[in-house]
């Protein structure tokens, strides 16, 4: 689960905070922060008190992000992403290469680390009504897991005020694998569909564009918005896409024809926020109007 502060002004997150993936420890009892004061801190909910405090970013961190592979990420206003060993809170490697801020990261397996043990689109039943023990339930997450991230290590993409992305392996590498070009402003926000095929980019630039989630490459841009795009969320199909703009209007993308496949009016203002639910049968969106809206596939 995920918790942000957004302010689309000066497109950081004064304070990200990410639970623990049930992949690594089924009871999720531990709580990553980041703040403006370059440090990451481990929480122990259960406990209520901070584990470990991981310090080396030299400016804000606006990203943090729990991996499957047992490792932490986090991105920062210095410039750099850190890479970060979950269990002991060592430092592995940092990625270098963006010019200005980082204000954006994904992986490949979000999704289904997302998710855990449960496929949400073929749920009958609520998840808290499912008998097993966490082991089982840690098998079943470690299976879906393993059949989305492949043979290779889990992907991360990041986006930049430089108005890059860098695709990276960072479980193995500094160096990136692709430098993405294209966006002429700021990157809000990255995402990786949830079948790890598509990655999709949001950006002050008014467009959306679509890249290749195992090479990077370019493949189309989703232009209809009239002002910057600040966030973006995927169906649990891998199939739409939708998006949130300073124009006030959300509007819905068709990936596979990549193009608009429906407009949704009704915010008087700013969106700043939008998610699709992981069962893919409702999205949401909040913004400058104050109102949080709903909408039903």
């Amino acid at each position: 689960m995920d918790f942000a502060a957004f302010s689309p002004a000066s497109t950081v997150s004064f304070c990200v905070y990410r639970l623990e993936c049930f992949l690594l420890n089924p009871e999720c009892r531990y709580l990553a922060s980041s703040s403006k004061d370059g440090s990451i801190r481990i929480w122990d909910t259960l406990m209520g008190r901070c584990d470990k405090i991981l310090t080396s970013h030299t400016q804000s961190v606006t990203c943090v992000k729990w991996g499957g592979d047992g490792l932490l990420y986090s991105s920062s206003q210095d410039r750099t992403i850190k890479v970060w060993r979950s269990q002991d809170g060592v430092l592995c490697r940092t990625l270098q290469g963006h010019a200005h801020w980082v204000n954006t990261m994904a992986l490949s397996t979000d999704y289904v680390l997302r998710t855990g043990a449960f496929e949400p689109a073929e749920a009958t039943i609520n998840p808290q009504d499912v008998r097993g023990s966490l082991a089982e339930l840690k098998d079943k997450a470690r299976q879906r897991y393993d059949q989305v991230r492949g043979q290779e290590p889990e992907r991360l993409v990041s986006g930049s005020d430089d108005f890059t992305l860098f695709l990276w392996r960072p479980a193995e590498d500094k160096k990136p694998l692709e430098r993405m070009t294209g966006h002429q402003a700021l990157i809000n926000q990255v995402l990786f569909s949830p079948d790890a095929r598509i990655i999709a980019s949001a950006s002050f630039d008014k467009s959306i564009k679509l890249w290749d989630g195992r090479t990077g490459k370019y493949l189309t841009s989703l232009r209809g918005h009239v002002s910057a795009v600040y966030q973006i969320a995927w169906s649990a199909d891998s199939r739409l896409l939708v998006s949130g703009s300073s124009d006030s209007t959300l509007k819905v993308w068709d990936a596979k024809m990549k193009k608009l496949a429906i407009d949704l009016p009704g915010h008087a203002d700013e969106v700043y926020a939008t998610d699709w639910s992981p069962d893919g049968q409702r999205v949401a969106s909040g913004g400058k109007d104050k109102c949080l809206r709903i909408w039903r596939r």
